[in-house]
């Protein structure tokens, strides 16, 4: 049995910052409830139950949201309560959870430290990248408010990485953001391209990442890390990292490489699961864990239909000489499908208008341009290890 892997919504949709370019707020606003308010203990409790009660070896539960910390440190505090109460086979337990910073406080900083949280901190750059779109329904900007946070994270040895949302103007500017986080001593990024809303023609916001401006970006990104990396300043930026880990020969760890979707157990606050994070939609409900287990919920038709949509590659992908390291992409970035596969935005499905992730002319552009540097780094790296 693979490892149990949730990411659960305890405040769903509900945040205190309203991000310009928040996917989750228009996934919420394509189903039929777009809040479904806070997750109360019992539901958590049955939740945490389940997952043990599934799980062999490891089970990794994470936090997201909307803004997870809107739930209060209280329900964190039964959090543990229920993991220790029904962790019977002593497995592995990882707890992580992803915030924008606004709430946490010292009391919050000590507990995530003493039970080993991995947090993820939302920070899009310097202050005038940050504060661009990362703002308060004040419009003011959070960035000081998070540096705070990052301070207290220090202080309190809370173990974290930074999320990064890749804007048009974060990609124009990478250079600019690497070197601050450099200064800041940050050692562990993710860099995650920006959405456009769900169901949407992409490209058409002042913040949309076109495949030109992504391209630029790997490149740019790749020259700096490479350059750090060979002198033995090595910063973690996943995509980077999965990437020279592809070319050694494993499997990613990122979701969105590995060419075929599984099952994320997606966990909104009433307890109703979906597949993936950017198909929190009602077309995409897999069941609730308050009336059905894991193993049912995980074997059910939608997931089995979701999984299987994403199997659809593209002839001129598998022509592709980048095809092992891209493997196509995330599904999101293949988007609309009908009967199954890719096609053309705005069109009739007629299987002849098939589409390519649409970030494919920056994934070749970049390969091209970095390919033999990350095969040198795969030889160096695997060289290491044997």
């Amino acid at each position: 049995m693979p490892p149990v892997r949730l990411l659960i919504k305890p405040a769903s949709s509900n945040c205190n910052l309203r991000c310009q370019y928040c996917f989750y707020h228009s996934i919420a606003a394509n189903r039929q409830v777009d809040s479904y308010g806070m997750m109360n203990e019992d539901t958590l409790e049955v939740v945490v139950k389940n997952a043990l009660e599934y799980a062999e070896h490891v089970c990794s539960i994470a936090f997201q949201g909307g803004e997870p910390t809107l739930a209060g440190i209280d329900f964190y505090r039964k959090l543990i309560e229920f993991e220790k109460k029904y962790n019977v086979k002593n497995v592995q337990v990882n707890n992580a959870i992803q915030t924008n910073g606004l709430v946490i406080n010292a009391e919050w900083a000590e507990f995530l430290s003493e039970n080993n949280f991995l947090a993820g901190l939302s920070l899009d750059g310097p202050k005038d990248i940050h504060d661009l779109y990362r703002v308060g329904r004040n419009g003011k900007g959070s960035f000081l408010r998070v540096m705070e946070t990052v301070n207290l994270f220090n202080k309190y040895n809370v173990e974290y990485n930074i999320l990064t949302v890749v804007t048009a103007r974060a990609a124009r500017h990478i250079n600019k953001i690497y070197n601050f986080f450099k200064k800041q001593d940050f050692r562990y990024l993710q860099l995650i391209p920006c959405l456009d809303p769900l169901k949407e023609k992409p490209g058409g916001h002042e913040y949309s990442l076109t495949p030109d401006k992504y391209a630029y970006f790997l490149k740019t990104l790749f020259d700096q890390w490479y350059a750090d990396v060979i002198k033995g300043d090595v910063i973690s930026i996943r995509y980077f990292d999965n990437i020279v880990g592809i070319a050694m020969g494993y499997r990613p760890e990122a979701c969105g490489m590995s060419g075929i979707c599984s099952c994320q157990f997606v966990v909104e606050a009433n307890g109703g699961v979906y597949p993936c994070d950017f198909y929190v939609v009602d077309e995409w409900y897999l069941g609730n864990l308050k009336y059905s287990s894991l193993e049912d919920i995980g074997n059910s038709e939608p997931a089995m239909r979701f999984i299987e949509a994403s199997k659809y590659v593209d002839p001129k992908c598998r022509e592709c000489k980048w095809f092992s390291l891209c493997r196509g992409g995330c599904r999101r970035d293949r988007e609309p499908f009908a009967d199954g596969e890719p096609f053309v935005h705005g069109e009739p499905f007629d299987g002849s208008m098939l589409l390519l992730n649409r970030y494919c002319p920056a994934y070749m552009e970049f390969f091209e341009y970095a390919g033999d540097r990350i095969f040198e780094l795969a030889r160096m790296f695997f060289s290491s290890v044997n």
